[in-house]
């Protein structure tokens, strides 16, 4: 499969002809959305989703998501389903397992969100916004690196946790270029730890992966 990172905290993969999007939130700018098949929605926050864009997408998109996303996706022409923890699916060629439960705490004032993590042909994990422990291998990790619930020093717990043998950011754009060369920094030097290809991928910059 072949991985594009769009902005902040979304992907777009592609294999054999067929297009999967992953978060395609308010950030993401340009087409992310042209010639897609199937989008995966982790959670409902405006950074992951835009609602207005998916009600312009084509009515044969399919689109996979927990539940409090699918309520506020009524009136989106495209098909919605409802994942939870524990399922797994077919969505544009791709086989997917559904992975957790809730957002990561945030502010102490604010309930804590519905949050799915996706695993793609047990290849590519991408937790949303939580540091899911799926229990099983995980060659290619999207890693968050900062958010308001997030300490560099978790996303470095979290790596070593998973030991994937590949892993990119994601939830970065709300960095500057200092922020983000910290981050460069800090999975550098994990790299090198774990002696695995762990980095972040600019905007636009894709991989493919096994």
């Amino acid at each position: 499969m072949e991985l594009t990172k769009y902005g902040h905290a979304c992907v777009r993969l592609e294999k054999d002809g067929k297009v999967l999007v992953v978060d395609p939130g308010t950030f993401t700018e340009g087409s992310v959305l042209d010639g897609a098949d199937a989008v995966l929605i982790t959670h409902a926050h405006f950074d992951h989703v835009d609602v207005d864009r998916l009600r312009s997408a084509s009515p044969d998109l399919e689109i996979w998501t927990c539940e409090s996303v699918a309520e506020a996706l009524s009136d989106v022409p495209a098909k919605v389903q409802v994942v939870r923890h524990g399922d797994d699916f077919q969505a544009a060629g791709f086989s997917v397992r559904v992975f957790g439960e809730w957002h990561a705490k945030n502010h102490p004032d604010v309930p804590v969100a519905q949050n799915v993590g996706f695993l793609l042909d047990d290849e590519l994990f991408y937790p949303g916004d939580a540091l899911t422990v799926p229990g099983v291998d995980v060659p290619t990790l999207l890693v968050p690196t900062n958010a308001p619930w997030l300490k560099l020093s978790e996303t470095i717990d979290y790596l070593r946790a998973i030991r994937p043998a590949r892993a990119f950011s994601t939830h970065d754009g709300l960095l500057n270029e200092v922020g983000l060369g910290l981050v460069d920094n800090f999975l550098k030097m994990e790299s090198d730890k774990q002696d695995a290809e762990i980095r972040r991928l600019a905007v636009g910059e894709s991989v493919t992966l096994p």
